[in-house]
């Protein structure tokens, strides 16, 4: 599998057995009006349900937080990451994401990918879409929505709506919207969390028309559609 060609900050790509080394690139985010991501205000959960973090996967993540350089951290892949088992490299992906470590979790991720039991996996794409599109790395984001779909991995409601919250944490009302409608074209219904993301923050945008839309969408995706939009307007007022 080809690697990915991202814009990174700097603390470059290592090098695993199995591929050839990555390029250093840096970030550039893009600086927009503040926008709320729908019902995720608060500390986000722990991705990685069922299962204590072994010593060796909170080692690792340790490891890989304390290296303050290229060298190092090439150090750690070599001597834990790449000598973990699949549950613990998978765990320390998770706990990363956690902590928002959205930098180091992007090259795990991407040394998961190059992993030899490695089986296209929809909701790895969407836990790392969501971490970028928090910290507005759109084009990352935008990227690894393309290459989910390469791998023959069909986006269901939860990666369209990680995509539209992407669009929305940015500015780009118009491609959340599309983003939207092509959710819906697929036959993927928006849910509680899609509907309540755009309504919010298409109404601090102050795009009333687009919010009114998406209101009206409510009568065929809510089961109880005005006790939906009376708690979406109590819990999030304008």
């Amino acid at each position: 599998m080809g690697s990915l060609q991202f814009p990174l900050p700097k603390v470059g790509f290592v090098q695993n057995p199995r591929s050839q080394s990555l390029p250093i690139y840096t970030v550039g985010l893009v600086s927009s009006p503040k926008i709320f991501c729908g019902l995720r205000g608060g500390p986000r959960k722990p991705l990685w349900r069922g299962r204590v973090m072994s010593t060796e996967a909170i080692q690792a993540v340790q490891s890989l937080k304390l290296a303050n350089s290229s060298s190092k951290l090439e150090e750690v892949f070599d001597s834990r990451i790449s000598r973990l088992l699949k549950a613990d490299l998978i765990a320390t992906l998770v706990e990363l994401q956690r902590q928002n470590e959205f930098q180091i979790a992007l090259k795990v991720f991407e040394f998961v990918r190059k992993e030899v039991w490695y089986k296209p996996d929809l909701s790895l794409y969407c836990d790392m879409i969501f971490v970028l599109g928090k910290n507005k790395l759109i084009e990352i984001v935008e990227k690894l929505f393309f290459e989910l779909k390469q791998e023959g991995l069909k986006p269901d409601t939860r990666a369209y709506t990680e995509m539209v919250g992407a669009f929305l944490q940015v500015g780009m009302v118009e491609k959340a919207m599309e983003m939207y409608r092509l959710m819906k074209e697929s036959g993927c219904d928006p849910d509680k969390l899609t509907l309540t993301i755009l309504i919010r923050n298409l109404e601090k945008a102050g795009e009333e028309e687009l919010a009114s839309a998406v209101k009206k969408d409510c009568a065929e995706y809510m089961d109880f559609p005005k006790r939906f939009l009376d708690e979406v307007s109590r819990k999030h007022p304008k």
